[in-house]
């Protein structure tokens, strides 16, 4: 059995660990978290499982949703029959969705009468649509362009950035258009909105996230005969003739082969010299952006939809988190609201106080049963380096799965998969790593061997 040591237990770990050990590897798992999943977990607060963000999911999404499969949490999730977004603008009410046509005139009649917008910007938004759709997104000439100033040479104004481009290019890219690229956005709009009609139908979790993914993955690989070590941090990585050793602060684990599935800092520091082709510091180029969660419980219903997108305001998203959080059990009548706001930059430091101060008054503005509502309990997540940021030119500095030495491999959302930092890219990410290792001369005759 070729023997492998996977560093980390997110989302690109897990399927790297398990898709190994279904091959036949003897697969250890390392993770510094007393918990699988990553930056897909939750919480208990009171008598509450709180999930640490917001995640959905694209029809689209078709690695993540096999590792659903492969989890048997499937059945756990719900993914809408067909695109539908309500969005709220001022007292204005609009849906996104889509009909039965093939793309791109699915989503024709909805933009046609896209009232959070004026007619001569709906316009502008279908033009700026079909030429989006015909963007190369592969030329390596498309990452170094603004997503941004692509929109304002192809018409688009502020009104139809914020209402269409950012509303959705915000919650997947966590950048707004300027900061962007094109070839990421392009990424983003064409697979998920403008090839396939039924591609930007969006799933989310019935169950916290650690029950859909950790705790989940945790029994698929003992199934698998994989191990698992809990708060056990890599410390170093080095080779040893034909081996791979990693060390952590208790341990020495020496192995065939080693799948680095940590973020971008972390795998900077602990791939040695010469792994990447990419220059030293090329974490630091990809950078961070934080996401903010804001949680809100409320003493009665006051949001009829499962989510809700905002514009024109401080509220991005609105997301009802009820059932997810046992609420209807424990405190019947009453809801869990989750404010997801991507892109916080600007928020990531205020104290709890004053975004209560801020986020009430804009939440009741959109909801006009909160004002009568008593706010039992108001809460707040900060995820500082919740993703990279997909900045014009960032391309070259995300590593592809295979390194330049023997049996070592990199995985996660930030790696080369083409796609911004979703739970999509970090599945992808692991298979390719997975299957890099599989693919090599060593691990092929190991696992035929075993």
């Amino acid at each position: 059995m070729t023997s492998v040591a996977v560093v980390g237990g997110g989302l690109a770990g897990l399927t790297a660990a398990l898709r190994l050990a279904d091959a036949g590897c003897q697969v250890t798992v390392l993770e510094s978290r007393p918990r699988l999943g990553g930056l897909t977990h939750s919480f208990r607060r009171g008598d509450l499982d709180v999930d640490n963000g917001q995640h959905v999911f694209l029809r689209c999404c078709t690695s993540y949703r096999a590792l659903l499969d492969r989890l048997g949490t499937t059945h756990l999730t719900r993914l809408q029959p067909r695109l539908d977004v309500p969005v709220v603008s001022g007292r204005k009410m609009a849906r996104l969705r889509r009909n039965s046509l093939p793309a791109p005139l699915h989503l024709g009649r909805s933009l046609a009468s896209y009232s959070v917008l004026a007619p001569i910007d709906r316009m502008r938004a279908v033009r700026g649509a079909l030429a989006l759709r015909k963007v190369d997104r592969d030329d390596p000439r498309t990452d170094r362009i603004s997503f941004g100033h692509w929109l304002a040479e192809h018409g688009q104004n502020s009104a139809t950035t914020e209402a269409l481009w950012d509303l959705v290019g915000v919650a997947t890219m966590n950048v707004h258009a300027d900061e962007a690229s094109l070839a990421v956005a392009s990424t983003v709009f064409q697979l998920g909105l403008l090839t396939e009609s039924a591609a930007g139908d969006i799933g989310w979790s019935l169950v916290p996230l650690q029950q859909l993914h950790g705790d989940a993955a945790a029994t698929a690989l003992a199934q698998a005969g994989a191990g698992v070590r809990l708060r056990s941090r890599a410390r170093a990585l080095e080779r040893d003739g034909s081996d791979w050793v990693v060390t952590t602060d208790d341990d020495r684990l020496t192995v065939d082969a080693v799948v680095v599935a940590t973020d971008p800092v972390q795998a900077e520091a602990l791939l040695p010299a010469g792994a990447l082709t990419q220059p030293e510091g090329w974490s630091a180029g990809l950078g961070a952006a934080p996401i903010v969660n804001v949680n809100v419980l409320v003493d009665r219903p006051v949001l009829s939809e499962p989510f809700l997108a905002v514009v024109g305001s401080d509220i991005q998203w609105v997301f009802d988190r009820t059932a997810q959080s046992g609420l209807a059990s424990s405190r019947p009548g009453a809801q869990l609201l989750a404010v997801s706001l991507s892109a916080a930059d600007d928020v990531l430091d205020l104290p709890v106080a004053q975004l209560r101060a801020q986020l009430l008054p804009a939440l009741g503005a959109i909801l006009p049963a909160l004002p009568a509502a008593t706010v039992l309990d108001f809460f707040v997540t900060r995820e500082p380096r919740a993703t990279f940021r997909p900045r014009p030119g960032t391309a070259v500095l995300r590593p592809a799965a295979q390194t330049a030495l023997p049996g070592l491999v990199v995985a996660g959302a930030y790696t080369a998969t083409g796609w911004p930092a979703t739970m999509e890219s970090a599945v992808r990410s692991g298979d390719a790593a997975a299957a890099a290792l599989l693919s090599t001369e060593v691990g092929a005759r190991r696992v035929v061997a075993a």
